[in-house]
């Protein structure tokens, strides 16, 4: 999601003259971009795959196909959630990222949900609007034509309106939304449980507007597809992300450690994770709908290390390496790539021991309730590696001798009390 904007914590020291290494930084920039090429083309490939499972279920509503739709949506968070770390760093992703990966949402703009959920609220006029219900509606005074709904329609007049940006009309979230429906399991085990019949034709349509719900679902799976080419096409030979990257061979230094310190801390750390466990509030989870946060956590934490290392493996198995950041740092100060190097490793064993425990069946809607130790032991602990984490990056930063940078924060790290506020 964009982040919520809190403290911003500044992890590193002040500047000093540019040192002096045998490694070429325009080698480690052009793995770095070859990465980010790699997995938002993997990304691409994993949406087309989706669109296939998703036609396949609109034309014929069966349980097979609503759950073959749903594995295909867990496989395409795979790589898409290992490129959330060029984030942060460059501005042309983050100003992209809340079309594709915008969280959390207000679920009832876009369909009927449970009575519990409410209506209205003074925060946003439009949390309940249930556009699949209501092929028109006013917005902010003017009368709006929903009556086709189109990728334009939901990009341009439903995502974030009214500037709301819980009216997250787009993106991985409202397609997860619309394949689970809501998660009324609260703390305990279980996901959403949408009917398939949520998409049959005629008598057999249960939650009504049927054809409307398959036309949202696949104008938001094309939307997800375009904005992904986009993005790919950002990393490939001569696109702007590229470009703009290798121009500052320092300024791209610093690039690729802001996005791995602003991820591990202020995003993941702080927002996707402590936050949820101070309000033991499964509305926190990241993929809340199908309780994949497990493996969202695993796979953002494991696309840092993709970066630091400078190797990513692909869908298919294939190999991108290439000059490391490590190697960078290792030539400025063995010591600190070692301390870094095992930070990773730490935190992605401490993932790894959540993930293992989610598919083991103790899902982290269990791990989030109130006075279960052994829950939030699994989280904290991993929240623990990947401040410890970051702590090391800035060792890094420190031992390039760059300018000083700032990593994104979060009141439940920096200001906790603020958080109950």
């Amino acid at each position: 999601m964009t982040p919520i904007k809190t403290a911003t914590a500044v992890l590193a020291l002040c500047a000093a003259p540019a040192v002096a290494v045998a490694q070429d930084k325009a080698a480690v920039l052009t793995t770095y971009a070859d990465i980010a090429q790699a997995g938002y083309t993997d990304s691409l490939t994993s949406a087309l795959a989706l669109k296939q499972a998703v036609e396949a279920l609109v034309t014929d509503a069966s349980e097979a196909n609503l759950a073959a739709a749903r594995a295909a949506w867990i496989a395409a968070r795979v790589p898409y959630q290992q490129t959330e770390v060029f984030r942060f760093g460059n501005a042309i992703v983050d100003d992209w990222e809340g079309k594709v990966n915008a969280w959390p949402l207000d679920e009832g703009l876009i369909d009927y949900v449970d009575a519990a959920y409410g209506g209205a609220t003074d925060e946003n006029q439009y949390a309940a609007l249930n556009v699949i219900a209501n092929p028109s509606f006013t917005l902010s005074g003017e009368e709006i034509d929903a009556s086709a709904i189109t990728p334009e329609f939901l990009s341009e007049t439903l995502h974030e309106a009214d500037e709301v940006e819980a009216n997250v009309a787009t993106g991985y979230h409202a397609i997860e939304f619309l394949l689970w429906g809501q998660d009324l399991n609260g703390t305990a085990h279980g996901a959403g449980a949408r009917p398939a019949s949520d998409y049959a034709q005629g008598e057999a349509c249960t939650g009504g507007n049927c054809d409307r719900r398959a036309q949202y679902l696949t104008a938001a799976t094309d939307l997800l597809i375009s904005d992904l080419e986009w993005m790919a096409a950002q990393w490939g030979e001569g696109g702007e992300a590229r470009t703009t990257l290798l121009a500052d061979e320092d300024a791209g230094i610093v690039a690729m450690l802001t996005g791995m310190g602003s991820l591990s801390y202020g995003e993941q750390a702080g927002e996707r994770m402590k936050l949820g466990v101070m309000l033991n509030d499964p509305e926190e989870e990241h993929d809340c709908f199908s309780d994949n946060t497990h493996n969202s956590h695993y796979y953002d934490g494991l696309g840092v290390r993709n970066v630091y290392t400078g190797e990513y493996v692909g869908i298919d198995g294939r190999v991108v390496s290439g000059a490391s950041l490590s190697a960078l740092v290792a030539a400025a100060d063995a010591g600190v790539d070692a301390e870094l190097r095992a930070a990773l490793d730490h935190t992605m064993g401490e993932l790894g021991q959540l993930k293992a425990a989610a598919e083991a069946g103790f899902s982290y809607d269990q791990m989030l309730e109130r006075g279960n130790a052994g829950g939030e032991a699994l989280i904290m602990s991993a929240v623990d590696a990947l401040v410890g984490q970051t702590k090391s990056i800035e060792r890094a930063v420190t031992a390039l001798q760059l300018d000083q940078i700032g990593f994104e924060g979060s009141d439940s790290l920096d200001n906790p009390d603020a958080v109950f506020q």
